[in-house]
């Protein structure tokens, strides 16, 4: 499936839809190149889910954890990941296939451990067609998410 926005709103919205209809153990996988709007779609989610407090992008810490909405949701961004055996250190495989909803940006870093189920989504920018323009591409999105 392929969408296209024209703001961050737009996008916002995008993955505000896909935290409303997250079930337990949902994976969403955020791939595109630097300010394309991964944590745009991430903050989305995560108000999807019920969560008001302030998301932001895990860059230096690899991990944020929020547990006020109506599921835990692990936000990842392992943009600074050099090799995959670090994400064992984080005990990656609790969230990976724990209960929460989990977003992980730069997922294309660590492709030998995301799980078969996950949601992958690759954003794109195009100036051609403006600043805010957005090409969503969205892979494994199952039915009832759709």
């Amino acid at each position: 499936m392929i969408i296209e926005t024209n703001s961050d709103r737009d996008t916002f919205e995008f993955g505000k839809k896909l935290g409303e209809k997250a079930g337990p153990g949902s994976v969403y996988c955020l791939d595109g190149d630097l300010g394309t709007g991964k944590t745009v779609i991430a903050k989305g989610i995560a108000a999807g889910l019920g969560i008001t407090e302030p998301v932001s992008s895990p860059t230096f810490t690899v991990i944020k954890e929020y547990n006020e909405g109506r599921l835990p949701f692990y936000h990842f961004d392992v943009y600074r990941i050099e090799d995959p055996v670090e994400m064992d250190e984080i005990g990656y495989e609790d969230y990976f296939y724990g209960s929460g909803v989990t977003v992980i940006e730069w997922s294309d870093m660590i492709e030998e451990l995301i799980p078969e189920n996950a949601v992958r989504i690759r954003l794109v920018k195009d100036m051609n067609k403006g600043f805010d323009y957005r090409k969503i591409s969205i892979e494994g999105l199952p039915e009832a998410q759709n």
